[in-house]
């Protein structure tokens, strides 16, 4: 970090008192000046950095735990596939009589005897999103997932996962009356007609089968849009870091022509040394200026 740069008495008497000697006088306190600006920079910077690496860890939290929903939910498909097998294999089952439904609403007679699942209104994600969303499905290189993630921006990614937690409520919302339903069926065929309560159950495992694996495909959305926020992050987070070298290397520039426009003030030949310390203080200024605006 740089410090307060004060010059001895002896050498402001040495100093001509024209405007070069001025200039020459001025010349160490404007670089510290600027050293400790761009010291500044690369604190802020570094700070900044370290932010984006700890929201991605949160972030990537929150995706472990719609990959880990994802997954349940497709096992319990798997187990309701499974006993609708052995169901059907231990002796024969018929399509369940309508009868059996006829106290029930239109969505639940359709997701029993139909197998139709209540439609929802699907994620809406930007274009951008949706090219990044495929690029991470298919397992693009992750070259080609940060050029797509270069295009998109932070509120729409925002957006995006808004509208695929909506999705999820939505399907979730949809289905509880049918799994209500279903419940009270349960109860009064079980103690009925053996042949109705075998169809019934048989129809059961096919929506459970149908509705988790709806349900994991609604999760698997959320987790990828999780994913492209933990990349975006992480991206920001380079690029900061970056950032930060790249002003600590102009901030040690402005204090080597600290040193040199302080020598040349107590040297004879001051015009070669100032000029020194004049190039070293342009190359920070500029250096700086180029990593602000473009880096």
């Amino acid at each position: 970090m740089a410090g307060k740069t004060e010059i001895p008495a002896a050498l402001k008497a040495d100093l001509p008192p024209t405007k070069w000697g001025k200039i020459l006088a001025a010349t160490p306190v404007i670089m510290a000046v600027i050293a400790t600006m761009l010291a500044g920079l690369a604190s802020s910077e570094m700070t900044k950095a370290q932010y984006d690496r700890s929201l991605a860890a949160q972030i990537q939290s929150k995706a472990g735990d719609q990959w880990s929903y994802y997954q349940a939910k497709k096992l319990r498909s798997a187990f309701a596939h499974n006993s609708l097998d052995l169901l059907t294999a231990a002796g024969e089952t018929h399509p369940l009589d309508a009868t059996v439904l006829a106290k029930t609403d239109d969505a639940t007679i359709a997701a029993f005897s139909k197998n139709e699942l209540p439609k929802i209104a699907p994620a809406k994600f930007s274009g951008n999103v949706q090219t990044a969303l495929n690029a991470l499905e298919n397992s693009a290189p992750e070259t080609e997932i940060s050029a797509d993630l270069v295009k998109v921006k932070d509120g729409d990614l925002e957006d995006a996962l808004k509208s695929a937690q909506q999705a999820a409520l939505d399907f979730d919302n949809v289905t509880k009356p049918i799994n209500k339903n279903s419940d009270k069926l349960d109860d009064v065929l079980m103690a009925g007609d053996n042949g109705a309560f075998r169809s019934f159950s048989a129809a059961r495992l096919r929506y459970t089968a149908a509705r988790y694996d709806a349900e994991s495909r609604l999760n698997q959305v959320i987790a990828s849009v999780y994913e492209l926020q933990v990349r975006k992050s992480n991206a920001s987070a380079e690029k900061h870091h970056a950032r930060s070298g790249k002003f600590f290397y102009g901030m040690l520039a402005a204090q080597l022509a600290v040193i040199i426009a302080t020598f040349a003030i107590a040297a004879r030949q001051r015009n070669f040394l100032w000029s020194v310390a004049a190039a070293a203080g342009l190359a920070a200024i500029s250096f700086s200026v180029y990593v602000f605006l473009y880096v």
